[in-house]
């Protein structure tokens, strides 16, 4: 996960409203160990693996985050529609997209376990828009998102967006999750 405060660029994967868990990370993909290097890496080739055409965003039809035979995607920032993340409390959701090269998420609304489960394990950035960016930002659009400004550039399309601001999550986003914000602030003691 990138510090809240530093600027993210990168290409847009478009998505459309309610994206649930088992949609980011289909439960027959669930047999992988997070903990093996080796085996981690197919949670982010399977990433999003369960999204329909319908809900990808695109006229077309869906097209993959992570291309057959790949484990990161050329996308690092997705911007979905409202109520992203619902679904199941599975931490797998979030954690595959960032083994996929997911930094941010671009949204109106999140699930509140997975907005939750996504600052918590340090894995990718929650941000809020202001209105709905699925409707007006292109898969493949390159974007740039300046925390500090509340702001999210579209470089293809030369037009700004808004965003909230993280607010009291922003020291554990930049902490790297929640077990590194307890052990900065020592509320958990470090080993020695």
């Amino acid at each position: 996960m990138s510090e809240q405060n530093q600027t993210i660029k990168g290409k847009a994967f478009v998505l459309g409203k309610n994206i649930d868990t088992d949609q980011i990370i289909p439960a027959e993909h669930l047999v992988y160990s997070l903990d093996d290097p080796e085996e981690r890496k197919f949670y982010g080739r399977h990433a999003l693996s369960g999204v329909p055409d319908e809900q990808s965003g695109l006229p077309q039809g869906g097209i993959p985050l992570v291309e057959a035979d790949e484990f990161e995607s050329e996308f690092n920032i997705i911007v979905g529609g409202p109520n992203f993340g619902c679904g199941s409390s599975r931490e797998h959701a979030p954690a595959s997209l960032d083994i996929a090269g997911v930094e941010a998420i671009i949204a109106p609304t999140f699930a509140r376990i997975f907005y939750r489960n996504s600052v918590d394990g340090g894995f990718v950035i929650p941000y809020e828009s202001l209105e709905n960016l699925s409707k007006k930002v292109e898969t493949g659009d390159k974007l740039e998102i300046d925390p500090a400004k509340q702001t999210v550039r579209n470089i293809s399309q030369d037009e700004s967006y808004e965003i909230r601001p993280l607010g009291s999550v922003s020291d554990i986003v930049n902490a790297g999750g929640i077990f590194e914000f307890a052990r900065k602030e020592g509320m958990i003691d470090v080993a020695s």
